[in-house]
């Protein structure tokens, strides 16, 4: 495998990333003057090793990972130009990979494999980036408290602006890419009118805003409050510590327009040296690797050949609202003044 190029002397200016513990067995050094093969540069945290030990054990194709929010790795990749050491982007929120791409730091691909294994709303339309791990966003609720029959079917999230849900609702934080991602989303679909009347009606209820998922899963657990909207797969880490946990999901809108969905993905650095290899890297991560990639987090698979893991699979099938990632991207900006606006903290 060709070696890494050493770092350039362009990279003095740009501030340092933390760098993920190397991949037993692998070789991995740290940044600068590296001989890893591939260099990924991600704001993915959930549960990487795994999946990338298989792919180096299977290809003999090594890596490095260096850490980092989307917007410093972002820059970083800009700042290094020409002269960078990154081959693959990974992130998580579509928005996120649909801003990357309108920055230019990706490179277009031609991969059949990939046009299989990635459903065209989770890719993007130039070949640029590919969903590989996806995730619901949907009502969660405590059974005691809480009936199915409770919830609006064809419009579970705006249902939530009823006043019965006044003083039982919990929600994350308008700082939340979650929460953006969402609201983006509903505006993409309702318009801005409808979807900031919506976001009032939560506030109106009183919604108890909550820092992380877990906070708010362990508040409905308890009692706090009554119904939540979360990512699925923190209800699944929950459940594995605490089979008795009271908590259920309810899969939101689906005699509507189908739960909200977010997806984790990558696309090949324009500037790489190694963009065979980090196609083939991500072909993997979407085929053969696809259910290493997203069992240890329980995240859906964006393959639809490949089975959810057990956990989630106990949830059962739900229709999921078509991701626009232009929608999460390009009305980010207005989903954050709409709930400013509303009031939503």
């Amino acid at each position: 495998m060709p070696s890494r190029r050493p770092t350039r002397a362009a990279l003095a200016g740009v501030a340092a990333l933390a760098v993920t513990a190397p991949l037993a067995g692998c070789g991995v050094l740290g940044i600068g003057g590296s001989n890893a093969d591939l260099q990924i540069y991600s704001a993915r945290h959930y549960a990487l090793e795994g999946a990338f030990k298989d792919f180096q054990d299977e290809t003999g194709i090594s890596i490095e990972f260096i850490s980092g929010n989307d917007a410093e790795l972002l820059q970083r990749i800009k700042a290094e130009g020409a002269d960078g050491e990154a081959d693959v982007f990974m992130t998580v929120d579509a928005g996120n990979l649909w801003n990357a791409a309108q920055q230019d730091v990706l490179k277009p691909l031609q991969s059949p494999a990939l046009d299989k294994a990635v459903p065209a709303d989770l890719r993007d339309s130039e070949n640029r980036w590919f969903g590989l791990a996806m995730r619901a966003r949907t009502t969660t609720y405590n059974p005691d408290k809480v009936k199915p029959a409770d919830f609006d079917p064809k419009d579970t999230y705006a249902g939530l602006a009823d006043p019965k849900w006044k003083g039982r609702l919990c929600m994350r934080d308008a700082t939340s890419a979650y929460t953006q991602s969402l609201v983006a989303s509903l505006i993409g679909l309702e318009g801005r009118e409808k979807t900031l009347e919506i976001v009032k009606g939560w506030v109106a209820n009183g919604v108890q805003i909550k820092s992380n998922d877990v906070e708010l899963i362990k508040a409905i657990d308890a009692g706090t409050c009554d119904v939540g909207i979360t990512n699925h797969y923190y209800v699944a880490r929950e459940l594995k510590k605490n089979p008795n946990l009271k908590v259920k999901l309810y899969w939101a809108s689906q005699q509507g327009a189908g739960t909200h969905v977010n997806i984790s993905g990558a696309g090949v650095v324009k500037t790489s040296d190694n963009a065979a290899q980090a196609q083939q890297l991500i072909e993997w991560l979407a085929t053969k690797g696809q259910s290493a990639f997203v069992d240890g987090n329980h995240e859906y698979p964006v393959n639809p050949d490949v089975k959810p893991e057990p956990m989630i699979a106990k949830f059962g099938e739900f229709k999921r609202m078509p991701l626009s990632a232009e929608a999460y991207g390009s009305q980010n900006a207005e989903a954050v003044e709409l709930l400013a606006e509303a009031g939503y903290k």
